[in-house]
């Protein structure tokens, strides 16, 4: 675990050492080599786009999929460069786009959800909110190197955000929103069946998160899509906010629960299908399957057995916004 600690302070302070513009080019440099080594990544991005945009070329699919590999090349040399972002040089590195909507969820005074997902340089996106003024809060999931956690997190806080610990983050949340207060949540990956609902992604049932959409129903929070955005003319990144999400509201909770979460994917959905390439296809997204159901992903793991190869069922006219 040290050795990875050394290893990845060390690609730290070797980016923060350098201007932001040649740590983006050599950003893009590692994203280029990681692309041509890592074959299992591209594997899963190649396997999910032809699942989720089949008409799309194979040379169409291979463009998005180095997309995303530049995009996290992209995302390490923001990241490192958090300890020399300030008031004064943000609006170099990020713009709003869609101010208005968060300040109408401020307005109506009971908190701001963030829906939110891994999409574009993703880290950046709370950071750049903070250093303009509006700190928030929220959940992740440890890194399983503690010592690499630690060093994360203090990176993540260094413009007035916290991190909500995921032991409690119900109730820390629920305070949070409680004081008008702003908390992101990601939604994107894939959840455990104890934890998420099966609904629509683009058009193929994807196991997602309940928490957004039940922690807004029982509070009454805004629900606020907000992704960041690489702008290649602006050569800057767009903090884009969407207007807020009108929740279905029938009195079952559990109705609509999964009826919000399917509207949120839906919302997601399209931002994707807006900027392929921004968002992170190597997450196997749809690995957990409805009982009876096929795998997606090929493994090499000897442990799991049976087949793994073919596709799940589609969902008639579900997950296009």
């Amino acid at each position: 675990m040290r050795v990875e600690f050394y290893a990845a302070v060390g690609l730290i302070k070797t980016f923060t050492a350098l201007p932001r513009g040649i740590g983006l080019t050599l950003g893009r440099f590692f994203s280029e080599v990681a692309f041509l080594l890592s074959r299992r990544l591209r594997g899963v991005a190649e396997k999910n786009l032809s699942l989720a945009l089949p008409d799309l070329t194979e040379s169409q699919r291979r463009k998005i999929t180095k997309g995303v590999f530049l995009n996290l090349g992209r995302l390490l040399a923001e990241f490192a460069q958090f300890p020399k972002l300030n008031r004064k040089n943000i609006e170099q590195v990020v713009v709003y786009d869609g101010f208005e909507n968060f300040a109408e969820s401020v307005r109506r005074g009971k908190g701001t959800l963030f829906l939110t997902a891994h999409f574009g340089s993703w880290e950046l996106s709370p950071f750049a909110h903070a250093v303009y003024g509006h700190p928030l809060k929220f959940v992740v999931r440890p890194i399983d190197n503690p010592y690499i956690d630690r060093v994360i997190n203090s990176f993540r806080t260094l413009s007035g955000n916290q991190i909500i610990e995921k032991k409690e983050a119900l109730r820390e949340i629920v305070k949070t929103l409680r004081k008008n207060e702003a908390v992101g949540i990601l939604i994107d990956q894939n959840v455990t069946l104890e934890s998420g609902v099966f609904v629509p992604f683009f058009n193929t049932l994807a196991c997602t998160t309940t928490s957004i959409a039940t922690i807004a129903l029982r509070t009454g929070a805004t629900v606020l899509p907000g992704v960041l955005i690489w702008d290649d003319k602006l050569r800057k990144h767009r903090l884009h906010f969407e207007p807020p999400v009108v929740l279905i509201e029938t009195g079952d909770l559990q109705v609509d629960i999964e009826a919000n979460t399917r509207l949120f994917n839906q919302v997601l959905e399209g931002l994707v299908r807006k900027y392929p390439d921004q968002w992170l296809w190597v997450h196997r997204r749809w690995k957990t399957r409805p009982a009876g159901e096929i795998g997606v992903y090929r493994t090499q793991d000897p442990r799991l057995k049976g087949p793994r190869l073919e596709g799940p069922r589609k969902v008639a006219g579900g997950g296009r916004s």
